[in-house]
């Protein structure tokens, strides 16, 4: 499917109804754009956060580290920050 739009002054275009719909992109929604060798690629940011999350997941996977083991060492961070910033003790 091709649709072509003109460029305006300040170097706008408006992304057409029908890809916007397919798309969900609504008034203040976040895109990116991604220069690949055949042009450019305009991404809803929460499909990159999507596949960002995707790709840490992966490489935590790879590395052998559960969702246990991620939250457990969250809560042993937030727990030594907590102590280490304002002195608290946190029980376990």
């Amino acid at each position: 499917m091709a649709i072509y739009v003109r460029i305006q002054e300040k170097g706008q275009v408006t992304i057409p109804t029908k890809i916007r719909k397919k798309l969900n992109l609504r008034k203040g929604d976040m895109v990116m754009f991604v220069e690949t060798e055949a042009g450019v690629l305009i991404k809803p940011a929460e499909i990159l956060v999507s596949e960002a999350l995707d790709k840490i997941g992966e490489s935590l996977k790879a590395d052998g580290i559960t969702a246990e083991k991620w939250n457990k060492r969250s809560r042993d961070i937030r727990k030594q920050l907590l102590e280490e910033m304002y002195g608290l003790k946190v029980e376990s």
